[in-house]
């Protein structure tokens, strides 16, 4: 009797590690990254006052958001998240973090700072972005594929995408691909699964 419970509990460790290795290999594995798209030449005001345009994030890893500071819904969220990220990578000078806000009649530089400095925005490399509606909208819808609008019957007074971009070194946007194959595009800057998912792809992005 022992000898063959001794077979059928060597059959099961068989079995189960036939199922379970390529789990495991798979959840080490570099995820493949690839490239979707440009992010359009820009300039704008950050919350020091300071000129910032594409140049500065020259050969820098960055994440992209859209926001504003008076948003009562998503906002709050999406930032305690992009601060994890921060928290992350926290004195690595080739990560940056870029912030337009969709309100920037309302966020001065001024305000920006006050909400940077209230949120806990500490990164060097992270910036608070406004200046002209249009042109920020133009970046936003047509450049990046990130809705951003007004919308008076919303909270705020604003719509916008919740979703995070991902910018390598050389100004692309990037993105792994899902079980499927196909490019998820932009992270969720409200979910914890895709916030892990953008940590380790900053990761990959850093050492090329």
């Amino acid at each position: 009797m022992k000898k063959y419970s001794y077979v059928g509990i060597a059959f099961i460790i068989l079995i189960f590690g036939i199922y379970a290795i390529p789990k495991i290999v798979a959840k080490f594995k570099t995820p493949e990254i690839i490239t979707i798209g440009k992010v359009p030449s820009f300039e704008f005001t950050n919350q020091d006052g300071k000129t910032i345009s594409n140049s500065f994030y020259e050969n820098k890893v960055y994440v992209i958001e859209f926001f504003f500071t008076t948003c009562p819904t998503i906002c709050p969220k999406m930032n305690e998240n992009m601060v994890l990220l921060q928290n992350e990578y926290y004195g690595n000078l080739d990560f940056g973090i870029a912030s337009f806000s969709i309100n920037p009649e309302y966020d001065t530089p001024k305000i920006l700072k006050e909400y940077a400095k209230s949120h806990g925005a500490t990164l060097k490399n992270w910036n608070f972005l406004t200046g002209d509606k249009e042109t920020i909208y133009n970046l936003a819808n047509k450049g990046l594929a990130l809705y951003a609008g007004e919308n008076s019957a919303a909270e705020g007074g604003f719509e916008h995408s919740g979703m995070f971009a991902l910018v390598d070194k050389k100004g692309n946007i990037r993105s792994r691909l899902d079980e499927l194959g196909n490019p998820i595009a932009f992270y969720d800057g409200l979910d914890s699964k895709s916030i892990q998912m953008i940590k380790e792809d900053i990761a990959v992005l850093l050492k090329e």
